[in-house]
């Protein structure tokens, strides 16, 4: 049985008393939210904090609001997300909350905690003495990228599902410091592809707030690939957002998870369909800049020959679905598809 090893719980009432504690204890301390993520990893010893500090006390991270656009405490659970009705344009994040894990990890899980999720890949999500049987990875107490040894950098790649879709609908965030006070940062700007430091978050910030602009006029959606129907983390993750006018696409953003050490906001490709309108084959066009942009490895589930296949049919289906066609039939012609790629 893997247990967690011995720390000090701090439960401060204030953001800014959390990044006091993150700014004097530096390295040792580390946030937990839901602890979905971190109280697995502490057990499998990727992360050792000697400090743990929860978030669970403090003021207005449990609360939402939705008027002129939506505004997410850091500690909304990611059930309440999925529970909640959508407002016009926002259904990506509400489908992406849903499609993460189990409903009873979606009752503890919270927004900001997926948004900040770990990296994850095949040679580093495994126990302790695994890891020392390949001499550990660069992850966490090695020095090589089993993953690509010539690599300079880590590759593990980017699994949180909320990110894609909050980033398709244009979300900001809000970091609060203590010694710095609050900035807001567009969510696709928070992000490296880097898979040990994929965050550009200051060591003492706080994430308190996730905050999705009204997008009246707007259609989105999130599509998730995994091998099962729930608990597993994303293989590949497509989230867009599509405003129309007339016939003819006036906006679009699209997104790409689970295919790097970062989410990828496809602009270029997105933008051969602003002005048009969009026809199969425009959007077989898009979808197959997509596929050139998705860089997956050999870190995860599946083979990365398939999983960088497969990128075209769900660009394609989320595009259809958003343009207006039935998104059951595609269902059946995805499956088809996974089962014509070999695995």
């Amino acid at each position: 049985m893997m247990r967690l090893p011995e720390f000090d719980y701090r439960a401060p009432d204030s953001a800014e008393e959390v990044s006091r504690i993150l700014a004097g204890e530096g390295p040792r301390a580390m946030i937990v939210a839901g602890g979905t993520d971190l109280w697995p990893n502490m057990k499998r010893k990727h992360q050792q904090p000697k400090v743990v500090v929860a978030l669970r006390k403090v003021k207005g991270l449990r609360e939402s609001a939705n008027g002129a656009g939506l505004s997410l405490g850091a500690g909304v659970t990611l059930n309440e997300i999925a529970a909640a009705p959508s407002a016009e344009g926002h259904d990506a994040l509400r489908r992406a909350a849903a499609q993460v894990a189990t409903p009873l990890l979606r009752n503890a899980a919270t927004i900001g905690g997926n948004v900040c999720l770990d990296t994850r890949c095949t040679y580093y999500d495994q126990n302790e003495e695994w890891r020392r049987s390949i001499d550990f990875c660069m992850k966490a107490e090695g020095e090589r990228c089993w993953v690509a040894p010539s690599s300079p950098k880590c590759l593990a790649i980017s699994s949180t599902d909320c990110a894609p879709a909050l980033i398709a609908l244009g979300a900001e965030v809000d970091l609060v410091s203590a010694a710095e006070g609050e900035r807001s940062v567009a969510l696709e700007d928070l992000y490296k592809n880097d898979g040990i430091f994929y965050l550009k978050r200051k060591p003492d910030e706080v994430l308190t707030t996730v905050r999705v602009p009204a997008l009246t006029g707007w259609r989105s959606t999130y599509w998730k690939l995994r091998r099962r129907g729930s608990i597993d983390f994303p293989v590949l993750g497509v989230a867009a957002a599509m405003k129309m006018s007339g016939d003819s696409v006036e906006e679009l953003r699209l997104v790409l998870g689970a295919v790097s050490s970062r989410p990828i906001l496809a602009t270029d490709a997105a933008g051969k369909l602003i002005g048009q309108v969009p026809t199969d084959e425009l959007i077989a066009e898009v979808a197959e800049d997509c596929a050139k942009l998705a860089k997956p490895m050999d870190n995860s589930d599946f083979t990365l020959y398939w999983r960088k296949a497969v990128v075209q049919p769900y660009v394609r289906g989320v595009l259809k679905q958003l343009r207006g066609d039935d998104p059951e039939g595609f269902s059946t012609l995805l499956r088809r598809a996974a089962l014509a790629v070999p695995s």
